[in-house]
């Protein structure tokens, strides 16, 4: 970097290129095995935003991963880099020819604690992106990243800010156990809710009454989706699968279609309608999330199973129900399967038996639960607020 770009920066600080400061480890073992090697990483180890490696697979069931890395190297996904997956390995293995394996050129210029920070900072991952060549499986190339420029600041100043962030880190791990528990505790009261009898027979407690879900309120499937409905006088939003999440609705993403307007008040949804994934993979079919309204005209498209309850029901129960049925493969059992997805059907889901405790019960079940999802779902966005933090602060102002 010539000595104009760095007269605007702090004294003893420069702007380098990634490649000046990092090499890429060129190490192969081509028979890992015999090499004494015992795990390999794929890039589906590697989770997003997180620097442990948490996952791998064993070499002794076979692998042909060739890349050799050791103990504080940085592993970097350079396919679909939009995923930000780093991580710093704290064991030795092989890893997947998708996967940079890097390291610092020399510990007194950049210390190697601090690569994994630059590493996961926006700018980087923009720059990873930006150069990433191919449609369905981009990749970035080791030349475009060597050409990333960062601001390098002193050892001294390096030295505080791995301290800095390495104490982020802690956090950032309290958080997200703290954050898994609350979820078992929430799964743990559902599972403790519909918990039958000891001493009685029934799959409920014996003085719940039951009926199938097609008598205690109106079951619909949303509108087909066709080619003839992708325009039209009568354009509406809809929620389809990939909208509805496990207890939430995710509005990030809504499409629009025609709806005829005499078939409208059959699938525009109200405020209270309970929404099931009718076809899904097997672990995510009937997943659930109750509609809250806040969106005109709001429908929904076939995929989605419309569930309204009648006045014996609460929405809120009838929720908590159906998030018991899914983490106890209730749904995945009574799925009918195609060649790509599980179908959970509108006509077994109305046959289905379900529990009718007294109303009081009902909202003193789904207050527990009810308080237990939102301590979750605080818990996560702390913890997903502090990650990103964390990437902000891996980069030098």
């Amino acid at each position: 970097m010539s000595d104009k770009n760095n007269k605007t920066l702090k004294p003893g600080w420069r702007r380098v290129k990634f490649g000046d400061v990092v090499r890429l480890s060129k190490a192969r073992s081509q028979d890992p095995l015999a090499d004494g090697i015992e795990r390999y990483v794929g890039l589906e180890h590697l989770e997003p935003g997180d620097l442990r490696i948490r996952r791998w697979g064993s070499v002794a069931d076979g692998v042909t991963f060739t890349s050799v890395f050791q103990p504080g190297q940085v592993l970097f996904g350079k396919r679909r880099a939009y995923q930000r997956k780093v991580a710093v390995a704290d064991f030795s293995g092989v890893c997947s020819g998708d996967i940079y394996v890097l390291e610092t050129k020399d510990a007194q210029v950049l210390l190697p604690e601090l690569l994994p920070f630059i590493c996961q900072t926006d700018a980087f991952f923009e720059h990873a992106v930006g150069t990433s060549a191919g449609s369905l499986s981009p990749r970035t190339s080791w030349t475009s990243l060597a050409n990333f420029e960062f601001v390098l600041p002193t050892l001294e100043v390096q030295m505080q800010r791995v301290d800095l962030l390495g104490r982020h880190q802690e956090l950032a791990g309290s958080l997200e156990s703290a954050a898994a528990l609350a979820e078992r505790a929430r799964r743990a009261a559902l599972l403790d809710a519909f918990r039958p009898d000891r001493g009685s027979a029934d799959m409920f407690p014996s003085h719940w009454a039951t009926a199938p879900v097609g008598e205690l309120g109106d079951v619909q499937l949303g509108q087909q989706r066709h080619p003839k409905y992708d325009s039209g006088s009568n354009m509406r939003p809809y929620l389809r699968v990939a909208n509805v999440l496990d207890g939430w609705i995710d509005f990030s993403d809504v499409n629009q279609m025609h709806f005829p307007e005499k078939d409208v008040q059959k699938f525009e949804l109200l405020h209270g309608d309970v929404l099931l994934n009718e076809g899904q993979s097997f672990d995510l079919v009937g997943r659930s999330a109750i509609y809250r309204g806040g969106v005109p005209g709001l429908c929904c498209q076939k995929t989605l199973i419309r569930f309204r309850c009648g006045e014996r029901l609460l929405p809120e129960f009838a929720q908590a129900y159906f998030q018991h049925r899914l983490y106890t493969g209730q749904f995945a059992s009574m799925c009918v399967q195609t060649t790509s997805m599980a179908h959970l059907t509108a006509v077994r889901f109305s046959a289905m038996q379900m529990p009718v405790p007294p109303l009081d019960e009902q909202r003193q079940i789904a207050s527990v639960v009810e308080t237990l999802n939102q301590s979750a779902i605080e818990l996560q966005g702390r913890f997903k607020a502090a990650q990103a933090l964390g990437a902000q602060l891996g980069g030098m102002q």
